[in-house]
């Protein structure tokens, strides 16, 4: 039998977090008693700088029963560097690792599908929600067109899977030596090539408390994804400095021959029409730059994703 271990990133989330882990442990504690799991299999949450209780309500369920483990960050480093923190402590001794938010929108019943999976040879395990009926208008049209401009540019993602999914010791392993700190997991996990597999489930709304992604940090979320697989915003630089000189060209021939022809009306219009809109496009690719050079200077520093303030094991 295989040790899993369940691991919740958890950031102000005091109003579900008691309901999240007596429902993860009751799920996991009748995958032990039907001899699917070790007895050994654990919960570990992931603290990621909370101010309200959240600390304190993982050293209580720690205190009362040693199958919840516990990382207190020392500020917020993030979802993605908790959820780091979270795989890099659990592979140490679990044969497999699943990954969930605290908010249980992602529906931890199919976790027993994921594990017939990875007993079917699956590394990863993808949790893919069937439908967005519980999104606003807004949430779904903005996540059609990201996965479609992601696509476009050569990053491979799956459809409407966020960070709930099993990985194998290996998988997690291979995982860990992607070193960049402007990390988009969604994005590496699919690059890492093992045989995978997908469960469906319907999302459900929060029991309670407030979505730790609203729209500026999804809006920065994606960014971070567009920039940290391709440098297609680059080349776009490029081409639109292309198209300016080309048009340039065209317009330098047609004053000629407007002049030639007599037709030359004096203006002011079109001049400074022309300098409006190439001076956004420069402070535009300025910007786009600009970004790229941050990224890298970040990469350069080699800082450390996240720092542990305390653990509970």
């Amino acid at each position: 039998m295989e040790k899993l271990t369940i691991v919740v990133p958890a950031f102000n989330e005091e109003a579900v977090l008691n309901r999240t882990l007596q429902k993860l442990q009751k799920i996991e504690n009748e995958l032990i008693h039907s001899e699917i799991l070790d007895y050994s299999s654990d919960i570990l949450i992931v603290d990621d700088g909370s101010i309200d209780h959240t600390w304190e309500i993982i050293k209580k369920f720690h205190k009362e029963n040693q199958q919840f483990k516990g990382i207190r960050l020392s500020r917020n480093f993030g979802h993605q560097n908790a959820l780091i923190a979270g795989l890099s402590s659990a592979v140490i001794s679990a044969d497999l690792v699943v990954t969930i938010d605290a908010d249980l929108q992602d529906d931890p019943m199919v976790i027993n599908k994921m594990l017939n999976y990875f007993a079917n040879g699956a590394d990863i395990v993808y949790g893919v929600r069937n439908n967005r009926a519980s999104d606003t208008w807004f949430k779904r049209t903005s996540a059609v067109v990201f996965y479609k401009i992601l696509n476009l540019i050569g990053v491979k993602l799956i459809p409407n899977h966020a960070d709930f999914r099993l990985m194998s010791k290996r998988a997690i392993k291979t995982f860990l030596q992607y070193k960049e700190r402007n990390i988009f997991i969604r994005g590496i996990i699919p690059l890492l090539g093992f045989k995978s597999a997908k469960v469906y489930y319907r999302r459900t709304p929060r029991l309670a408390g407030k979505s730790k992604y609203p729209l500026k940090k999804m809006l920065a979320f994606a960014w971070d994804g567009i920039t940290s697989f391709s440098i297609v915003p680059v080349r776009l630089i490029l081409f639109l400095g292309l198209l300016a000189c080309s048009l340039g060209v065209f317009m330098f021939f047609y004053t000629i021959i407007n002049n030639w022809l007599g037709l030359t009306v004096h203006g002011w219009s079109s001049l400074m029409i022309s300098i409006w809109i190439l001076g956004g496009l420069q402070m535009i690719s300025l910007g786009i730059i600009g970004e790229y050079i941050g990224k890298t200077m970040l990469e350069v520093k080699q800082r450390p994703r996240y720092t542990i303030q305390q653990h509970l094991k």
